[in-house]
């Protein structure tokens, strides 16, 4: 391949960096701009402060020192705020960093003005009219003779030694759209633009892949013949340019695609039917279309549009391509935006404020806060200023991720390169702060937005109004809506959707219903979130039928359910042991067209594990590997549970491998499930070896994991390691619950050691946690056990004097303990015996039919030919005992 050949010390580097000489005539008595007398951008509203400004520069040796000249439009005194940064948002939040210490005070240097003429200029065509200088495009030249096969990003490969390229427009051919009709034209962008742009011409001549090329600087034809067209049009058709039929009919087609996109835009078979109708497209209409894409968020066809103009041999600019990555933001595809930015790249296209914007509003969206900072850092290094609206979306990002923090220093740094915080600036500072429960702060923000000029509106209430239902102080958003509705400002869904949300949350349904009835009596129709909240509060209600009937609603609205409708749902079905019910609002939910989620599949693996239903719950896990969704450690959690409920501890295993081979990260939650399947089957050394593995894993025990332990030990009638757990347990800092003081006197109940559990019973009450009916109840079966049933009569009556009810399983542990360690009818277990059953019977307490039958046979021993125990015993039998024949004898 043909190439330029340059002497071996040419660098264009050094070519870039080559000063350029141009004194400004006398006449423009204005020195190039400077930090310190640049006007502010449209965004500034308000000065910086006068004491942030850089000082002057100091003098070169080169080239004498003089002061700079005044600039034309000198700020008065009155348009300089000095309290302006007092009313920074940052002020604040956190107080400003303190000032870093002066530089030596450099002045700029200029040239003397006297004895100098003006040099012809670099970047003018000597034999230009001063009417084409003005239609001209600074730093945009012509390249001619160029070979027709040539590519665009040889073209900038070649001419980017001269100064950065802002934009390569290659013409295609009209007949073969894979070649061009040889000629090309560059823009250079940057400050040094118009230097770029005259080094670059001085290569007219060059041989360029065989090709000897002709290039100029741009001479203005194509803007003057715009501007010369469209006064044309204006002045009326007899001096406009004719145009021939087909032009007419494709012009008037594209009219009427942008007056559809304007007045029909949710009808999209209408706009896509606008466009297809448009002869020959023009690169305005495929970007219109391509926008239109974007904002639906429908990436297939944004790209299928794409790929459609570039098959016309229309070039993409920096315009269309940024629409393109906007559509695959908005479809949360960030690996489809990424593409899209790698193809500008070799296009050797820029990307823009806008495109930096877009994709880290997208990355902020999927949570991604790293890759959105990156490209931030990669927006502040390229482009020479940045605007409110990529400060607003880098600051979205670290609020959702509640890098409260970071999002403080760069409000600080936005309005210190003076940029004033818009109100949605305020509004995400607050939902920040909201998601974090910082209540304080969040007020800050909004006493602040008002201070600063700002209406505070119905987003500003709905910010507070969700702190407050988040922090559960319902009442605060309660005044905070009456304070809204005074300030004559009215509630809108979303406002209704948080009110109701706060009543669900504190199980006031009939408060939330009442807020709902409210809000249909104003007009307003709910919308898919507050349809949701409804469904939510009648399944938990336990009112499913009608949640089911408010997800028919929704559909005859034409409001789409989602997987936030049939959650709840199937919860409340799978949570009453309704598993049929659940399966069906399961498969009524794909039949919707909502895709299941991995919280869905892990409601309904619940659901079949608390009905011990394992096979079916392992089948659900392969549905979920067909559908193409991973199980997470809830998933796999869940099933090592309902294995360690059944004592499967080779099954527990099992997942417990597959957790790690899937490389999810272990939890307390997973060992807990495996010391719990261990303690079931008795393997207490295998606990052991689980515990060792958690030391090493550095996962700290809790309280879960030591009653586990204990509860194993005591399973086996094993007080001392019971007990040194206990120890052990209170060295770690780790308090201990009832739980744990329950399983302990179940191991000493269980060896036959009552007086240490009378001393644990103790020691209980001396930490401030108080015995319940598991504890009781163990210490009645401890004392039966131990053939002392006048204490377990005791221990009944202490029972009832702490205030502690009695329940079936007491009751029945009592009697029990009662009648089969007595052999004679002796006075206190007579009369103790009769005075429970008459409290079982005043209770409308029942027993099961073989506890009637194992109590039959007991009193066969104490009362023959039966009696007045006999008769109160069957009191408390089941209608079903009568028709049962019992035994004689007791075993």
């Amino acid at each position: 391949m043909d190439l330029l050949f340059l002497p071996a010390s040419f660098s264009h580097t050094n070519l870039a960096a080559k000063p350029c000489l141009l004194v400004p005539r006398a006449s423009h008595k204005v020195p190039p701009e400077s930090a310190a007398t640049r006007l502010p951008s449209p965004a500034v509203r308000r000065p910086l402060d006068p004491s942030r400004q850089p000082p002057p520069t100091a003098p070169t040796p080169s080239i004498p020192a003089v002061p700079p000249p005044a600039p034309l439009n000198p700020p008065k005194p009155s348009a300089v705020n000095p309290l302006s940064p007092k009313l920074w948002l940052s002020s604040k939040l956190s107080p400003p960093p303190p000032p870093p210490p002066l530089p030596p005070s450099p002045v700029e240097a200029y040239a003397p003005e006297s004895n100098v003429e003006d040099p012809p200029s670099v970047a003018s065509d000597p034999g230009s009219t001063t009417e084409a200088s003005e239609f001209r495009v600074k730093g945009k030249i012509f390249v001619g003779n160029i070979p027709k096969w040539i590519r665009k990003n040889e073209i900038a490969e070649f001419f980017r030694q001269f100064g950065p390229l802002k934009k390569v427009e290659l013409i295609r051919d009209h007949d073969d759209p894979e070649r061009n009709v040889g000629y090309c034209f560059l823009l250079y962008g940057g400050p040094t633009a118009e230097d770029s742009a005259a080094r670059a011409v001085e290569f007219d001549g060059v041989e360029f892949h065989g090709r000897v090329l002709t290039v100029r600087l741009d001479d203005g034809g194509q803007v003057r013949a715009r501007k010369e067209e469209k006064a044309r049009w204006v002045a009326g058709t007899n001096g406009r340019e004719y145009r021939s039929k087909w032009h007419e009919e494709r012009g008037n087609a594209s009219v009427r695609f942008m007056k559809v996109l304007d007045t029909k835009p949710e009808d999209w078979q209408a706009v896509v039917s606008a466009f297809d109708k448009i002869p020959k497209p023009s690169l305005g209409d495929y970007r219109l279309m391509v926008k239109y894409y974007a904002r639906r968020g429908d990436k297939h066809h944004a790209r299928a549009t794409f790929e459609s103009m570039r098959a016309r041999g229309i070039e993409p600019d920096e315009r269309i391509f940024t629409s393109l990555v906007h559509a695959y933001a908005v479809a949360r595809d960030m690996q489809g935006a990424l593409s899209c930015v790698g193809e500008m790249k070799t296009e050797g296209i820029e990307l823009t404020v806008a495109t930096y914007s877009i994709l880290i509003a997208g990355f902020a969206k999927v949570n991604a806060v790293e890759s959105a900072d990156n490209f931030f850092i990669e927006a502040k290094q390229k482009l020479a200023s940045l605007n409110a609206i990529i400060y607003s979306n880098i600051i979205y990002a670290h609020c959702q991720s509640g890098n409260m923090a970071r999002a403080e220093v760069l409000v600080r740094e936005m309005e210190e390169q003076g940029i004033d915080a818009p109100i949605n600036i305020y509004h995400t500072m607050m939902d920040g702060y909201t998601n974090i429960r910082d209540e304080k702060k969040c007020l800050i923000v909004f006493e602040r937005l008002k201070e600063c000029g700002f209406a505070p509106s119905v987003i500003s209430y709905g910010c507070l109004i969700n702190l407050y239902i988040k922090i559960g102080k319902v009442s605060k958003a309660l005044e905070v809506s009456r304070t809204m509705e005074l300030s004559g400002i009215k509630h809108n869904h979303k406002t209704y959707s948080m009110l109701i949300n706060g009543f669900i949350r504190l199980n006031d349904f009939a408060n939330a219903f009442g807020i709902f009835e409210e809000m249909l009596k104003l007009g307003l129709k709910p919308d898919v979130v507050l349809y949701n909240n409804i469904v939510c509060a009648f399944s938990k209600m336990g009112n499913t039928d009608r949640a089911i009937q408010i997800v028919h609603e929704m559909q005859k609205g034409k409001h789409r359910p989602s997987t936030r409708t049939f959650l709840p749902i199937i919860d409340a079905f799978a949570a009453a042991g309704e598993m049929k019910r659940a399966l069906e609002i399961f498969e009524l939910m794909r039949r919707s067209g909502c895709v299941p989620t991995v919280e869905v599949y892990n409601v309904l693996i619940h659901g079949l594990v608390q009905k011990h239903k394992m096979e079916k719950a392992v089948e659900v896990i392969d549905k979920m590997s067909l559908a193409g969704i991973k199980p997470s450690k809830h998933t796999y959690t869940t099933i090592m549970q309902g294995y360690a409920t059944d004592g499967d501890i080779g099954k527990a295993f099992e997942y417990f491998t597959k957790i790690k081979e899937a490389g999810l990260e272990l939890d307390v939650f997973i060992y807990e499930a495996l010391l719990k399947a261990c303690c079931k089957s008795g393997r207490m050394q295998s606990a052991l070896a689980v515990t060792r593995e958690m030391s090493a894993q550095k996962i700290a025990r809790n309280s879960f994991v030591y009653n586990i332990l204990i509860d194993g030990w005591a399973r086996r009638g094993d007080v001392w390691e019971a007990d040194d757990l206990l120890q052990q347990m209170k060295q770690d800092g780790v308090p201990p619950d009832i739980h744990t003081y329950t399983s302990l006197i179940n191991a000493c109940c269980k060896a036959g050691h009552m007086p240490r559990a009378s001393k644990v019973i103790e020691e209980m009450e001396a930490a401030g946690v108080r015995p319940n009916i598991k504890t009781y109840t163990t210490l009645i079966r401890g004392w039966a056990r131990a053939s002392l049933p006048e204490k377990a009569i005791e221990c009944f009556e202490e029972m009832k004097l702490a205030g502690v009810k009695p329940d079936r399983a007491a009751y029945h542990c009592l009697v029990t303990s009662l009648l089969s360690r007595a052999t004679v009818a002796e006075d206190y277990l007579f009369s103790g015996i009769l005075r429970v059953c008459k409290e079982m019977v005043e209770n409308d307490l029942t027993v099961d039919l073989d506890t009637a039958i194992h109590w039959s046979k007991c009193l066969r021993k104490i009362e023959r030919t039966g009696g007045e125990l006999t008769e109160a015993l069957q009191r408390t039998f089941p209608p079903s005992w009568t028709s049962h024949e019992t035994p004689e004898t007791c075993d």
